[in-house]
């Protein structure tokens, strides 16, 4: 799952689940949460590390070479969020080196004792490594990253590989598209976050069309989707030209079809990150509220949209109470839409150990019966 994702996204809101659980389940159903997290940290050989991808991110071991793009390119910034110190780099290299794979606590402390942004000067150090290819993480143990060295734990062949720039974009743009399918400029742009983390030399979005080519991807012409069925794409937002990945191409052209899964997706999914690609496709407004004042938000902490047929029906904002899972806020696009919606929410229950679902709104108010009746 995650070689054909490409990279899942990691954040520390735990609602049902942590996000990269989440993004396991909504793929390949209820997986026990503890298969993931060791098919995740803690295999006899390391299968994926953590670095700044769309995010903070767990990616395929193999990847590692593709990240040297950006690796270089905050070498050159010279800095990220905070300014490190040399000395103290050298002395947690030393540690490393002497002691094995360590935690920040470990180390001698994340934080300066206030906030949590106030790293202490040895997180500060650690990030920074880790930023720049001198330190790796392969693991976690209790949420907290367990770094490490490179050559301690990468194969000869993946340390040695270093691609040029050119060559890590067009690995990482045929990546996304292999991801997603089909793609616009801004989706290869915003699926590694290629106008971020870089540097005034570098300038990594500028190199999205030569990318693309450098990928094999096939040139397409992208319309608008569901929310415009019926009616010419040049009607609606005009046409913007993309790419498609082949081998997606090559399987509808066999009229090969995938598995509809009816399920809760996390907000931090890469099919859902990017909102306007969201609006785009499936035509569905989302956004993630958990950072907005309780009073201002629409849906709810953290609205999970409801996938049903290929396409995103309703949405729904959950937790978890004793043995209940709690709807908090629920609201669906149609009436057709209450049983998808009853079945994700009785699994869901099933797969974080709840044994009820108990509905407190819904929108409209008349679906609201008919859910429980599905329910029950």
């Amino acid at each position: 799952m995650l070689r054909r994702l490409g990279a899942v996204q990691l954040d520390t809101i735990s609602v049902l689940a942590r996000s990269h659980e989440l993004v396991a389940y909504a793929r390949l159903g209820p997986v026990p949460r503890a298969r993931i997290e060791r098919a995740y940290w803690h295999q006899r050989r390391p299968a994926a590390f953590e670095y700044w991808s769309h995010a903070a991110c767990v990616l395929p071991i193999e990847e590692w070479p593709y990240y040297a793009f950006r690796r270089r390119a905050l070498r050159d910034r010279g800095r990220r969020w905070h300014q490190s110190h040399q000395r103290t780099c050298a002395e947690v290299l030393a540690r490393l080196r002497a002691e094995g794979p360590l935690t920040a606590t470990q180390l001698g402390g994340a934080k300066n004792g206030t906030a949590w942004w106030d790293w202490s000067d040895t997180k500060i150090a650690v990030e920074w490594l880790l930023d720049v290819g001198d330190v790796i993480c392969v693991r976690r143990e209790g949420w907290r990253r367990v770094y490490d060295l490179p050559d301690r734990v990468l194969p000869a062949g993946l340390l040695a590989h270093e691609p040029t720039d050119s060559e890590c974009l067009a690995h990482l743009a045929a990546a996304a598209a292999r991801s997603l399918g089909v793609v616009t400029r801004a989706d290869l742009i915003d699926y590694h976050r290629l106008r971020e983390l870089t540097s005034p030399a570098t300038r990594h979005a500028d190199r999205v069309d030569e990318a693309a080519e450098a990928a094999g991807l096939t040139p397409v012409a992208v319309g608008t989707g569901p929310a415009g069925r019926g009616k010419p794409a040049a009607a609606r937002d005009g046409i913007t030209m993309g790419w498609a990945d082949p081998g997606a191409l090559a399987r509808a052209a066999g009229g090969v079809r995938g598995r509809h899964r009816v399920t809760l997706l996390s907000p931090f999914d890469s099919l859902v990150w990017d909102r306007k690609r969201t609006r785009r496709m499936f035509g569905f407004d989302h956004s993630l509220e958990a950072y907005v004042p309780r009073a201002k938000r629409v849906h709810g902490y953290f609205a999970m949209p409801l996938l049903a047929g290929g396409r995103l029906v309703g949405r729904v904002d959950p937790v978890r109470q004793g043995k209940t899972l709690i709807a908090r806020q629920l609201s669906l696009t149609s009436a057709a839409a209450t049983v998808p919606m009853a079945r994700a929410l009785r699994e869901a229950a099933e797969w974080v150990g709840c044994s009820a679902v108990a509905v407190e709104r819904a929108e409209p108010p008349h679906l609201a019966q008919r859910l429980r009746a599905a329910l029950a």
